[in-house]
């Protein structure tokens, strides 16, 4: 333990506890970190930068759960040889040049940077804030190192999906724990619970949507809430995703005081040759062309921040088809990123969970 004096008076500065010998290791004064955590991010669009990320991300069982004995000879010798090529031209039409960095990378800064900011005016200096990523980097090892070595005794881990699924929320804390596994002093850990139903995240979500009808020349007759899917089995095997998703549109339903015409939830980015969640996104796009729904609007409440499957699947690929069926007036509502109605309910989110850590 440290005396309160010696955390006043030396701050961050490591020092040994008191009682122990003049030779016991130095101790930083004990904080709390949290961690925020998202998907991941490749570092570059080039084929290698492109096939380290898609072969992290396609390796884990969490995301494609076939044995391995099938699917890495598949993975490796055939789906690795050509996906990096058009996963690495999708990711450079949206590339932000500028830092030389995915715009999911970019979000997740400005999201830690606004929690930061949030949490130190509620706790001070006894939080340190970081962003982590489950596939790329920032590793969450290297993270949840450099937290302990800030001296947090304690970690509040974050991952930023409002949905749990396994593929997602899971597999970022299986890489939390297994982090944990390899510290000597391990801290004390907790894992916010999913966000999908709390007001004040619905609440940014429907401002979010008002401002943007707002600012529409037409107003859009039909809103599409698209989910990123998993496969149909999961929810079979017990996987909550798609019943949370459904409860999120009903509560933003509720909340915008819409009937039931108006909003539809749909599932997007399959992968493979099993059956997934329905309805797809891309053909529900196109048959609202085709039954005379020419002005529609699209969000994506599953993602905290936007990234590839947003600003190129839903703003590339999905409106392709939409257009093509005869669409007209196809409006994509961002993501809540950096917003500063999402940023205070995230923080929301933060406190009730440091309770009794921080009070």
């Amino acid at each position: 333990m440290f005396d309160a004096k010696s955390k006043d008076t030396l701050g961050d500065v490591a020092v040994c506890p008191m009682h122990a010998p003049a030779d016991h290791p130095k101790i930083k004064p004990a904080k709390v970190g949290v961690l925020l955590a998202n998907l991941g991010t490749p570092d570059a669009t080039d084929y290698w930068s492109m096939r380290r990320y898609l072969n992290e991300f396609l390796s884990d069982k969490r995301v494609v759960d076939y044995s391995a004995w099938v699917w890495q000879p598949l993975l490796q010798l055939i789906i690795l040889t050509k996906r990096p090529f058009s996963s690495g031209a999708a990711y450079k039409s949206i590339w932000n040049e500028e830092a030389d960095e995915s715009p999911l990378l970019t979000i997740t800064k400005a999201q830690t940077k606004a929690m930061t900011d949030r949490l130190k005016g509620i706790y001070g200096d006894d939080v340190v804030v970081d962003f982590c990523m489950r596939y790329g980097n920032p590793s969450t090892k290297s993270k949840v190192q450099e937290m302990i070595e800030a001296g947090c005794q304690k970690i509040l881990f974050f991952p930023l999906y409002p949905h749990y699924a396994g593929a997602t929320s899971a597999t970022a804390n299986d890489q939390f724990f297994r982090a944990l596994m390899e510290e000597k002093w391990q801290p004390i850990a907790r894992i916010v619970e999913p966000y999908y139903e709390d007001t004040a995240y619905i609440e940014a979500l429907a401002q979010s949507i008002e401002t943007a009808y707002a600012k529409a020349e037409t107003r859009p007759e039909v809103l599409v809430c698209s989910y990123h899917g998993v496969p149909q089995r999961y929810l079979r095997e017990g996987d909550p995703y798609h019943c949370q998703c459904q409860k999120t549109t009903r509560l933003l339903k509720e909340r915008l005081g819409w009937d039931d015409t108006q909003i539809i939830t749909t599932f997007q980015s399959r992968f493979g040759p099993e059956e997934w969640l329905q309805p797809y996104t891309v053909e529900e796009v196109a048959r609202l062309a085709e039954n005379g729904k020419t002005n529609i609007a699209v969000c994506a409440p599953a993602f905290s921040a936007d990234c590839i499957e947003t600003l190129e699947e839903i703003n590339e690929e999905i409106k392709e088809s939409f257009e093509e069926a005869g669409g007209e007036h196809f409006l994509y509502i961002p993501c809540l990123n950096d917003d500063p109605a999402h940023m205070d309910a995230l923080t929301g989110i933060v406190q009730r969970n440091l309770k009794g850590w921080l009070d």
